[in-house]
């Protein structure tokens, strides 16, 4: 794959940036947009931007930082998942917080934001607080958005309670949008400037890109990810009457500035921000090297999140405005769902088979895997693919059906499918490579689907669709639910 990105570059600056902002303050509350850790959606839309460069550019600054995880207690009432993973938000705060202590960071606390007594945000404070976890309970404030009076006072900000803290660097993350990350870093500084610190706040949000033009296909590719939320990309329109330059920002940001600049001036006595641009450190849009290349893997993206939320809809998960909207951005760059080059293969073969089909683009060249007797589709096309990386003839088998049928026999024994999935076939591969040097080169090319396109004439809801992302295959599907795929 064509690299767009420079990431060592991105790594140097964007941190010095940082530095450079919370060198302003005694201490700096920097509100973390998106993933703190394998931003995949970064990676996919900036080909050569490491999906963790975030949490890596911040372990230069480890000594100096902690993290507080804010969570919105309705979203734990919900069991709201990141559709991404299929994980709930209290089971993805509890990842973050592991993976962040198994790195070295210190993590200060969670912060229950919007809490209104539900019986099972208690339970999941109790758990936290037996795994040795401090928590904080955040209630609606008082007067906000609008009455800046009362929310910058005893009765608002003075509420809740002061989160004790004792690096420079302070980063506010959480497991997805809505989850009052701002309102706690606003809390903070309220505290804090109460308690004669010069506390600060910042912003580090990836997307959309600042210095990229308004219908840049990046910035577009944001609004796609984004449509379930309804953002909207926009001029900001203060940064322009300031400075006369253009920048991008995006719709809720900008319609709440006001309110947060009479805010931030109100608890630290400074107007140190002229625009949501100023309170913002990214640094992505100077390390892109070759735009035709980014360009290009952004129309792939909207492409994919058009299939997701046009599946989501047709699951009953969302209305129709999501897949509505990103169809729209379709249109407004020229492109449909077959910009995708996997997708045409896919349904071709299907139809001639009269069968389920995936098909994979390897290396320039479009694998297909269909459903068998034995196997599913997407454990046909990984085996077709690691066959063509490792030159390994089509008509030699890597598992032949004497180990295969006692697996199925002991699958329909338990009631577990029909079809060997697509981790059954790599576990059996694995095992017989300690005997079988070429199933063991098979096995090699594994790491080199990651980043491929494949698309799927069926609604991948299985196992399947666990392992090809574990694998990093970027998956598209048809909307067509097919009963006894395993």
């Amino acid at each position: 794959m064509k690299k767009g990105f420079d990431n060592k570059k991105y790594v140097k600056i964007q941190s010095a940036k940082i530095r450079e902002r919370f060198k302003l303050f005694d201490k700096l509350y920097l509100e973390i947009g998106g993933k703190l850790f394998d931003d995949s959606h970064a990676s996919r839309v900036l080909p050569g931007f490491l999906s963790d460069s975030k949490i890596n550019m911040f372990k230069e600054l480890k000594d100096d930082l902690e993290i507080i995880f804010c969570i919105n207690a309705g979203d734990i009432e919900k069991n709201k998942t990141r559709g991404e993973y299929g994980i709930t938000y209290d089971n993805e705060v509890l990842k973050l917080i592991n993976m962040s202590t198994k790195m070295g960071f210190s993590v200060n606390s969670v912060v229950i934001t919007l809490y209104n007594n539900q019986v099972s945000v208690d339970k999941f404070i109790k758990k936290l607080n037996r795994n040795g976890i401090k928590t904080y309970i955040h209630r609606f404030t008082k007067g906000y958005p609008t009455d800046v009076d009362t929310i910058v006072s005893e009765e608002g900000y003075g509420a809740n309670p002061y989160i004790e803290t004792t690096k420079k660097l302070i980063l506010v993350n959480a497991p997805g949008p809505g989850s009052g990350k701002l309102a706690t870093c606003l809390s903070q500084l309220y505290h804090e400037n109460k308690r004669g610190i010069n506390a600060g706040y910042a912003k580090f949000e990836t997307f959309p890109v600042w210095n990229l033009p308004l219908k840049h296909p990046v910035n577009l590719a944001y609004e796609a990810a984004t449509a379930d939320l309804k953002d909207i990309n926009m001029i900001d329109p203060f940064h322009l009457n300031n400075y006369n330059i253009t920048a991008i920002n995006y719709n809720r940001d900008i319609e709440l500035f006001p309110v947060l600049k009479a805010i931030l001036s109100r608890v630290s006595n400074k107007d140190i921000y002229k625009s949501p641009t100023d309170m913002g450190v990214n640094m992505v849009g100077f390390c892109i090297t070759d735009n035709d290349v980014v360009e290009d893997a952004a129309k792939r993206e909207i492409v994919r999140r058009y299939y997701n939320e046009l599946n989501s809809y047709k699951m009953g998960i969302s209305d129709e405005e999501p897949y509505k909207k990103v169809k729209l951005l379709m249109n407004e760059l020229k492109i449909d769902e077959n910009y995708l080059d996997v997708i045409k293969p896919a349904m071709d073969k299907s139809k001639k088979e009269n069968l389920p089909v995936i098909a994979m683009k390897v290396n320039k060249k479009i694998i297909t895997g269909k459903q068998t007797d034995l196997l599913t589709p997407a454990a046909s096309v990984v085996l077709n693919a690691i066959k063509y990386l490792s030159k390994i003839p089509d008509e030699i088998l890597l598992l032949s059906p004497n180990v295969l049928q006692p697996m199925l026999a002991l699958k329909k024994e338990m009631n577990d499918g029909n079809r060997l999935t697509l981790t059954e076939v790599l576990t059996a591969l694995s095992i017989c490579s300690v005997t079988n040097d070429m199933i063991k080169r098979a096995l090699s090319a594994i790491s080199k689907l990651n980043g491929c396109e494949a698309h799927a004439t069926y609604l991948v809801t299985n196992g399947d669709k666990s392992s090809l992302k574990k694998l990093k295959i970027n998956l598209t599907c048809e909307s067509e639910y097919i009963e006894n795929i395993e």
